[in-house]
């Protein structure tokens, strides 16, 4: 039986905290990725998403972006290798002190937005990464773009890996994501989500934007908790997973 995790990335906008929409999507994900300070998040976001998290039995991750709170880290920085591990040594360290203090430990790592756009293609930028959580932990696993060179560093870095895919964004032809600046990057169709998730995972095929159908082998699948009817789109990819028979199981026990 087909078997794969189903991440979020979360912790970044204190509204859909208070208002419950984040925990709402906790229901149907198997991994939380939690914004530690660079790009969003502070302490007591981190607190409370972790919290949550533990609450229904999610696994914990750290999500370092660039420090660039403005632009939601989606705008790439012109920061040296050394620069950019310092700040993802900070930011991971700074929510494993956060996520120990409430009982958890962080089980991997996902850069965000624009960092982890660069690294898919730069494997200088890649292997930053890498070199910033190692000085805190080689023990975790680095998740990555699918068919993307980061993952070939990571592994040489000597990290476990996980191969990434997403629900609520579409494909360019050459596998990297459509970029946000066009209209229809994003997927807000719950049940067009469900059908692109379900391609991955069971056939390790995605729908370009071009209509050609490209290969991508994936361990995780992210949805966004941000994007418009985030609760209505992880409760159909979960639900047309479960329903075709596919597993939902954390990272830990699905890389390689």
């Amino acid at each position: 039986m087909k078997s794969i995790d189903l991440n979020c990335d979360m912790g970044e906008l204190p509204q859909v905290i208070a208002d419950g929409t984040q925990e709402a999507l906790m229901p149907f994900l198997t991994s939380v990725n939690v914004a530690c300070g660079g790009h969003a998040g502070d302490q007591q976001t981190m607190k409370t998403t972790v919290e949550q998290g533990l609450r229904w039995k999610l696994a914990v991750g750290a999500h370092p972006g660039y420090p660039d709170r403005a632009n939601f880290g989606r705008l790439e920085l012109n920061l040296t290798a050394k620069e950019i591990s310092n700040t993802v040594f900070e930011q991971v360290r700074n929510l494993a002190q956060v996520a120990g203090d409430c009982g958890a430990s962080v089980k991997h790592v996902k850069a965000h937005g624009a960092l982890y756009n660069q690294a898919a293609r730069n494997r200088e930028i890649a292997a930053a990464i890498a070199d910033g959580v190692a000085r805190w932990n080689r023990d975790v696993i680095l998740v990555g773009l699918a068919g993307s060179a980061m993952l070939t560093v990571f592994r040489e870095a000597g990290f476990r890996v996980a191969a990434e895919g997403f629900a609520d964004r579409r494909y360019e032809p050459d596998g990297t994501l459509r970029s946000r600046k066009f209209a229809d990057a994003l997927i807000r169709d719950p049940a067009e989500a469900g059908r692109q998730v379900l391609t991955i995972a069971t056939r390790g095929r995605v729908m370009a934007c071009n209509g050609v159908e490209i290969p991508l082998e994936a361990h995780t699948i992210c949805t966004h908790a941000d994007t418009e009817g985030a609760s209505q789109i992880a409760a159909a990819i979960a639900r047309t997973l479960r329903e075709a028979g596919v597993t939902l199981s954390a990272l830990t026990n699905l890389t390689s």
